[in-house]
């Protein structure tokens, strides 16, 4: 099968890349040309080259149609991938709407349009439940939809262009999809990070089983039609607590103090994942592989980091909007 994905050269992208060529299909990546992406399709392409070259590298924006129209062009199959998402979404709306939705779009505009009308997956999210948090898990697909920022508003409104789209269609809606590399802790992300309470729920899922979860959704006849949830399963069933802390223990950082974090309910949950995984057979990856992994790509920085983790969680606790650093009491000091 001839196979486009979009945002090819992302975290979810390259694993299903890398599962269809694998598989003997021929894949289409569409990515924007950024210095990390061109980095990253040279080492796929060069990958590739062992199984026969079956890899494709375009670059375009979503937001121009005639890059849409070429990508699309002869495809069976698009694996639709690429957006905007928190915490740049939020910062930076309209853009993130004109790319999200307006690229979704235009996308679908020239798969319906390209003769073949291909196969349609569309990547989703958890967050389109809204705070769930006060209903028992787990969420599952006839839940209610209840957006509560742009990102979640954006995926809605996808997942409407989609099924009226007129192409068979798959939705899947992920859960929480970490890196598997160093992890970027920039002002942004880390302000993300502690908007979070320490008991929201949170499903992991490995970055290999959500592209496997794509390559297959793009593949099995059972999915189309329906709208798959995404996660790691039971045991990737975590309370943000948990997940933090492991992730700061891993990269050798340490515990952070619970008061740095928010109370406000979070829009992550646990999903029920019986039917995608029936459909898809992606979960091959727990939460301790996770976090094996995550420590092993620190590296030699992971004894660096446990040896200035105090400066590290002091410089990161400035990002807190919660935290207030506790006076120290005064020692007395006794005259001679």
């Amino acid at each position: 099968m001839r196979i486009l994905v979009t945002g090819a050269f992302g975290n979810i992208g390259t694993f299903a890349t890398r599962e269809l060529v694998l598989r003997g299909h021929q894949v289409r990546c569409l990515d924007l040309k950024t210095r990390t992406n061109v980095r990253t399709a040279r080492r796929l392409e060069a990958w590739a080259s062992r199984f026969g070259g079956r890899l494709e590298v375009l670059w375009g924006d979503l937001r121009r149609p005639e890059d849409c129209s070429g990508a699309a062009t002869g495809q069976d199959a698009i694996i639709h991938l690429a957006g905007i998402i928190p915490p740049a979404s939020e910062a930076r709306p309209d853009l993130a709407y004109r790319v999200n939705v307006g690229g979704t779009a235009a996308l679908l505009d020239a798969a319906r349009d390209a003769g073949a009308r291909p196969r349609f997956v569309f990547a989703s999210s958890v967050s389109v439940y809204g705070n769930a948090q006060g209903a028992p898990p787990p969420r599952t697909a006839d839940d209610p939809v209840c957006p509560s920022d742009h990102y979640s508003s954006h995926k809605v409104e996808g997942e409407r262009l989609v099924r009226e789209s007129g192409l068979e269609w798959v939705i899947l809606r992920y859960g929480a999809v970490p890196t598997v590399t160093l992890p970027t802790l920039s002002p942004a992300v880390l302000r993300t990070m502690f908007e979070v309470p320490l008991d929201t729920r949170i499903e992991l899922v490995h970055p290999a089983d959500a592209g496997l979860a794509a390559a297959n959704a793009a593949l099995a006849p059972r999915a189309v039609g329906k709208v798959l949830l995404i996660g790691g399963g039971p045991t990737c069933q975590l309370y943000q607590r948990v997940y933090v802390g492991r992730m700061l223990a891993a990269a050798g950082i340490g515990h952070l103090p619970d008061r740095a974090f928010g109370r406000k309910p979070f829009y992550t949950d646990w999903l029920d994942t019986a039917e995608s995984q029936g459909i898809l057979a992606y979960q091959r990856h727990t939460a301790e592989d996770y976090f094996r992994e995550l420590a092993q790509a620190m590296g030699a920085k992971r004894p660096l980091a446990r040896l200035f983790r105090h400066a590290v969680q002091a410089w990161m606790l400035r990002y807190s909007p919660y935290y207030v650093r506790r006076p120290q009491p005064r020692r007395k000091v006794r005259l001679a």
